[in-house]
C-alpha cells in the first residue's frame, strides 16, 4: 500500500526543551506554540516547574513565567530524557542552587561524565556514583572557560553554553565536529552576547533576564524521517511534511535518501526565530547503498535506525562507521539495529562503531525487540510495512517518549 498525503507534525524536541529552559531566564511570560508533545519535553517542563518556574498547557500551547530559580524539595525526575539531565545540568549550575536530578533505569545507564568535567572546570560540585545519575550538584559561581569537547555533542556544547549565561567572564566552547546549532541560534535571537567562528563558539554571560519571547516550533525533522522512509521505500508513494525544521545540522538524513536516488523536494523555506523551516515532499524511487562516515554522523545520529531499514530495501551495501555513539543512547542502537534486521532476514554486520547492510533483501515480518528504545520501535515499525505484514513490536508504548501520535499519523497516510 502506497503512503500518500499532506501531514503536520509535533514540534522538534531540540528546540523544544532549548525554548522551555531559556524561557524560564526570562523577565515575563513567554508562550511556545507547538511544542514537542513527547514525555521527555514534559519531562523538562515538570522539572523547571519543580525549580519554582510556572507554566501551563492549553491545547498546543504553552505558558511559561520566567522568574527566580528555587532550590526543589525533592530530587528532580528526568525520565528518559537525557537532553533534559544534560542541558538541566549546565543550566542550574548556573543558578547557584542546590539540585539533584535522576532518571529512569535507562538514563541511569548512561554516561554523564561529559558535562561533570566541563561544569566542574566552571565551578560547579557535582557528586555521582561512576559518573552517572543521580547527580547531585552545588554551585555558588561559575567562572567562564576554554573547552575543547573530546566528542561530538550538542547536549554537552549546550549545556556549557547554558551555564556560561551564568558564568563571571565568557566561555569558549571548541567541538570537533560541528553539532546541531538550536542552542546558538535560540540564543542569538533572544539578545545574548553570542560569536560562532566555524567550530568555535564564545558565549558571554547574562546581565539580566532575557526579554520574554513568543515562538512557534517547527515540526521535528527526526519524527519526519520515519514517514519519509515510508514514502520512499514503497513504490507509487508520495508524501508531504509541512513546516518542518530545515536546520544544516539536522537534515543529514535527507542529504542521505538523496544521496541513496530517493525524491526530496523542499519548499517554502523560510526562517522564524532564526531557524530555517520548510515543508519536503518525499516521493519513491530506486533507492541504492550509500557509505556515511564519521563527519556525517552528528547530522543525523538519531535518524540512524531509520537509515538501517531504509538502506535494507536498497541495492547494494550500505556502510555506518564513526557511529560509536549509537552506544550510549536510550539503548545500544547498533546492537538493536542489527539484531532486529536480522531477525527479518536482513544480511547486516555489527561493526563496533557502526553496521553494513549487504543487499538484497526480502524483508520478513518478525518479533521486535524495541528494548525500550522509541527510536528503534518507530524504525522497525515502519521495516513492517515493507514486509507486507506489520512487525509484532515487544514494547510500542515507549514511542510516548518522543512521538505519542505516531501510530496515528501512520495510519492517516497508508492509502
Amino acid at each position: 500500500m502506497p503512503i500518500r498525503g499532506i501531514i503536520h507534525l509535533p514540534g522538534d524536541k531540540s528546540i523544544s526543551h532549548r525554548a522551555l529552559m531559556l524561557a524560564a531566564l526570562s523577565d515575563g511570560e513567554c508562550i511556545i506554540h507547538n511544542l514537542s508533545t513527547g514525555e521527555d519535553v514534559e519531562s523538562t517542563r515538570n522539572c523547571l516547574q519543580d525549580c519554582g518556574i510556572e507554566s501551563r498547557k492549553e491545547k498546543s500551547i504553552v505558558y511559561i513565567m520566567g522568574g527566580d530559580f528555587k532550590s526543589p524539595i525533592s530530587p528532580l525526575d528526568c525520565g528518559n530524557s537525557g537532553t533534559t539531565t544534560r542541558l538541566l545540568s549546565g543550566l542550574l549550575s548556573g543558578q547557584e542552587m542546590d539540585v539533584q536530578l535522576m532518571g529512569d533505569e535507562s538514563l541511569s545507564a548512561r554516561p554523564m561524565g561529559r558535562i561533570i568535567l566541563p561544569l566542574t572546570k566552571m565551578g560547579a560540585e557535582i557528586s555521582c556514583n561512576d559518573c552517572k545519575l543521580p547527580l547531585s550538584i552545588s554551585s555558588k559561581s561559575l567562572n567562564g572557560i576554554e573547552y575543547t569537547l573530546p566528542v561530538a555533542s550538542a547536549q554537552v556544547k549546550s549545556s556549557i553554553m547554558f551555564a556560561a549565561l551564568g558564568a563571571m567572564g565568557k566561555t569558549k566552547i571548541v567541538e570537533p565536529v560541528k553539532t546541531r546549532d538550536h542552542s546558538e541560534i535560540m540564543l542569538e535571537s533572544l539578545g545574548v552576547e553570542i560569536s560562532v567562528n566555524k567550530n568555535e563558539i564564545l558565549v558571554s554571560p547574562l546581565k539580566g533576564k532575557l526579554n520574554s519571547f513568543e515562538l512557534t516550533i517547527p515540526g521535528d525533522p527526526s519524527s519526519a524521517a520515519f514517514f519519509a522512509t515510508a514514502a520512499a521505500m514503497i513504490p507509487n508513494s508520495d508524501l508531504t511534511i509541512k513546516n518542518i525544521s530545515a536546520n544544516p545540522t539536522r537534515v543529514g538524513f535527507f542529504h542521505s535518501l538523496e544521496k541513496m536516488g530517493g525524491g526530496v523536494i523542499w519548499k517554502n523555506l523560510h526562517h522564524e526565530c532564526g531557524e530555517l523551516v520548510g515543508d519536503v515532499q518525499i516521493y519513491y524511487q530506486p533507492l541504492h547503498g550509500i557509505t556515511i562516515s564519521k563527519d556525517q554522523v552528528p547530522s543525523l545520529i538519531d535518524e540512524l535506525p531509520i537509515i538501517a531499514v531504509l538502506a535494507s530495501t536498497a541495492d547494494g551495501p550500505t556502510i555506518v562507521e564513526g557511529a560509536e555513539e549509537l552506544r550510549v543512547k536510550e539503548t545500544d542502537r547498533i546492537h538493536a539495529i542489527c539484531k532486529n534486521l536480522s531477525a527479518m532476514g536482513v544480511e547486516v554486520i555489527e561493526k563496533k562503531d557502526g553496521f553494513i547492510i549487504n543487499t538484497p533483501n526480502i524483508l520478513q515480518s518478525a518479533s521486535i525487540e524495541s528494548f525500550g528504545d522509541h527510536r528503534i520501535a518507530m524504525a522497525f515499525t515502519i521495516a513492517g510495512l515493507n514486509a507486507g505484514i506489520y512487525n509484532q513490536i515487544d514494547d510500542m508504548d515507549c514511542v510516548n517518549i518522543s512521538f505519542p501520535e505516531f501510530l496515528e499519523t501512520l495510519k492517516s497516510i497508508i492509502k
